[in-house]
């Protein structure tokens, strides 16, 4: 199990290009690791989680002189006013913020380039070949599409739709072809590495058609970490920023170090979440560097799909991109959240649109969960003076929700530990519109009704603490997922006080009945999924 022995259960976003500010794509991915690690908390594992900004190469610098800055003033101006904001805004809990100009990562960065050229895996040589800044990546010419219109006669990036620029340098180069066999054989015996299975079947394609050895340096320009045996020249930027998952948690300290024990106990990756359009560099590209540096591969690199608005690939390029506060400050950060890991299968192409989230923030969370969490708080408040009743006897309705709440756990947690978080969260979606059935059938404000009736008043008992059981339960189950509306659910449940902190409970539990104590001071307080105007915000 990952997470046991010592070693955190240790999961990565891209780091994110700092050329312009986050839009919702970005916040996806991102919120994703952190629905996961939180996951992993919740099951009472250690973890740590990582993402970052990478403000290297030239599509950086290009940014930062049509803004008039230099380049590190515009990265700082980022960072500070975009994309450290963004995750309060979407409310991750990252552990670690990394940044590829830190010293802590260009030292790191420079001793592990020099390792693999003392070793002989990096020579000189000559580099000519269709470049796209957009993605800093050397293209291959059969990846290319031709220009139309006034673009004619030019080549065209598929996935920017702009000309690539040839570029033609002396460059020191990493000897990629020289993993292709070891590569193959890796992923052969752990297929599992590259997900989901369409991506894996790219990569071994990719590198059973050979691999090329890598440019990793460039002297056009001089934004980046200088090559440490040949200042004239900076290292590639992408061969800089692969490296951050390592650098974040202390690559090459002494053993005996902070750094050095960090990464003892961190390394290597669990996950690395990744968009599809970079799942060469981290499928090909990373595990030959660090085949070359002998250090243990990680263990699994899970390329998820675009998010698509009007059909094309949210893009900063193409003007599509959505920033988060737009729809957060509609939505707010829960029901974002929850939208884009239960309304895409994570892995696909998945396309936002307003009209949808509204729908489902109404009928799932407004009017499934939130209405159920309303009605039962309500209820004890009214009946019983807002102490929770003690059960009485079960019937076979109470018995059926029971049995299906301890499966629904474990469908659950099965789900969401495969990173099929679309799943997991419509299994928990079934067992809450299971519960308003019961509610429903039941009609215990019809049972009220009877207070002269010891039995009824008993039956009246062991809905609502069947109810409020079941709301206890799901509160743990959405706590990674909605964090603020399930510790709000927590409160008024009267768990913080009889249970402790909702952090505290663990998922492989969440399932065993008769948890919330009778005699919790039950409160209904304020909405969880308040009703929203129409209007976009």
């Amino acid at each position: 199990m990952a997470g046991a022995h010592g070693k955190a259960y240790y999961v990565t976003t891209p780091i994110y290009y700092v050329n312009d500010a986050p839009h919702i794509g970005h916040a996806y991915t991102t919120t994703a690791g952190d629905v996961l690690t939180r996951w992993h908390r919740q099951r009472g594992e250690d973890v740590w989680f990582l993402t970052g900004v990478d403000e290297h190469g030239q599509k950086v610098m290009r940014a930062a002189e049509a803004n008039g800055l230099a380049p590190q003033e515009w990265a700082d101006r980022l960072v500070t006013d975009a994309w450290r904001p963004v995750l309060e805004t979407i409310n991750a809990a990252n552990d670690d913020f990394i940044r590829t100009t830190e010293t802590r990562h260009t030292r790191r960065v420079q001793d592990f380039v020099t390792k693999l050229h003392d070793g002989g895996h990096i020579f000189e040589g000559e580099y000519e070949a269709p470049y796209c800044v957009g993605c800093e990546e050397f293209k291959l010419a059969g990846d290319l599409l031709p220009g139309e219109g006034e673009l004619e006669g030019q080549f065209l990036c598929p996935i920017h739709s702009r000309p690539v620029e040839i570029v033609s340098e002396t460059n020191w180069f990493f000897r990629l072809s020289a993993f292709a066999d070891r590569l193959i054989e890796h992923y052969e015996l752990n297929p599992h590495a590259v997900q989901p299975q369409s991506a894996y079947n790219e990569v071994m394609s990719f590198i059973r058609q050979g691999l090329d050895d890598l440019s990793i340096s460039r002297s056009t320009f001089d934004w980046g970490i200088d090559v440490p045996w040949d200042p004239d020249q900076v290292i590639y930027v992408w061969f800089d920023a692969l490296l951050n998952y390592a650098t974040a948690v202390g690559l090459g300290d002494s053993p005996t170090s902070e750094g050095g024990r960090k990464f003892a106990n961190t390394w290597p990756a669990d996950v690395h979440l990744v968009g599809k359009d970079i799942l060469r560099f981290h499928a090909v590209i990373w595990p030959a560097m660090l085949m070359a540096a002998e250090l243990p591969l990680p263990g699994m690199v899970f390329a998820h799909g675009w998010l698509l608005v009007g059909g094309e690939k949210m893009s900063k390029s193409k003007l599509t991109g959505i920033a988060p506060s737009q729809i957060i400050d509609h939505f707010g950060a829960d029901a974002f959240r929850y939208y884009f890991l239960r309304a895409i299968n994570f892995g696909q192409d998945g396309s936002f649109s307003w009209e949808d989230m509204s729908a489902r923030y109404t009928s799932e969370l407004a009017n499934g969960l939130g209405n159920l969490a309303s009605r039962a708080t309500a209820m004890v408040g009214r009946y019983c003076d807002g102490v929770l009743p003690e059960p009485g006897a079960l019937t076979n309705a109470d018995r059926a929700l029971i049995e299906l709440l301890r499966t629904t756990v474990e469908t659950t947690d099965a789900a969401m530990l495969r990173l099929e978080f679309s799943v997991g969260l419509a299994s928990l979606k079934e067992f809450v519109d299971a519960v308003n059935l019961y509610v429903t059938e039941q009609e215990p404000w019809k049972v009220a009704k009877a207070v002269d009736d010891p039995v009824q008043v008993e039956r009246l008992h062991t809905i609502l603490y069947v109810m409020c059981e079941c709301l206890r339960a799901l509160s743990v189950l959405y706590s990674p997922v909605m964090p603020t509306a399930m510790g709000s659910l927590w409160s008024q449940l009267g768990a913080d006080a009889s249970l402790g902190s909702i952090l505290e409970q663990r998922l492989q539990t969440a399932g065993h009945w008769g948890l919330l104590p009778v005699g919790s001071v039950v409160t209904k307080g304020d909405s969880l999924f308040p009703r929203l105007d129409d209007a976009e915000a």
